[in-house]
């Protein structure tokens, strides 16, 4: 079966392939819109089927197609990419000496079969200095991560005191997790 990754991201990317695995990538183009009242798992899951429906008439008959969404999750409120650089450093100053958690759903579909599954990690900064958070803004980028932050970056090896969880989660893809779901996949 040809495995295609509905994901633009290149943390997601990066870690199917440390899996070993051969793919394609296809982006989604969808609105991610969700229910703020919904649950995180709620919201992951719901922009996952999102990125599937969009993808859908894009893969082949016999193509397995593996789609992702992951948030921060910070007192009841949903921390996503932040929209500039300023943003970004409010972000991390919201989330500096707190403990928040991540979640990642995931969905997968194969020859109209599919299953799904979220995943919650949670991590803890401690206080970052407005310093620090500025080096990391301006240096490392961080605009295209949900909470304005990569845990394989240098403010993940110098802020984050501890994870309950999986760290692969935290990066966008639970491996684990999504090894086991595609053994259900296989012949």
């Amino acid at each position: 079966m040809k495995i295609v990754l509905g994901s633009a991201s290149p943390r997601r990317s990066e870690l199917l392939s440390k899996m070993g695995f051969e793919f394609s990538i296809l982006k989604a183009d969808c609105t991610e819109d969700f229910n703020p009242t919904d649950s995180p798992e709620q919201i992951v899951l719901s922009i996952a089927q999102q990125k599937m429906n969009a993808l859908k008439g894009e893969i082949l008959p016999g193509d397995l197609l593996i789609c992702a969404d992951t948030i921060v999750y910070l007192a009841n409120e949903v921390i996503g990419k932040p929209a500039d650089e300023e943003d970004a450093m409010r972000l991390l100053h919201k989330l500096s000496g707190k403990k928040h958690d991540v979640y990642t759903g995931v969905i997968l579909s194969y020859n109209g079969t599919s299953t799904s599954f979220s995943v919650k990690t949670s991590v803890y900064f401690r206080e970052l200095t407005s310093n620090e958070i500025a080096h990391y803004v301006t240096n490392y980028q961080p605009l295209d991560k949900a909470g304005s932050y990569g845990i394989q970056d240098w403010i993940g090896f110098i802020g984050v005191e501890k994870i309950e969880g999986s760290y692969t989660n935290v990066m966008g893809l639970p491996t684990q997790e999504l090894y086991l779901a595609l053994q259900d996949f296989k012949a």
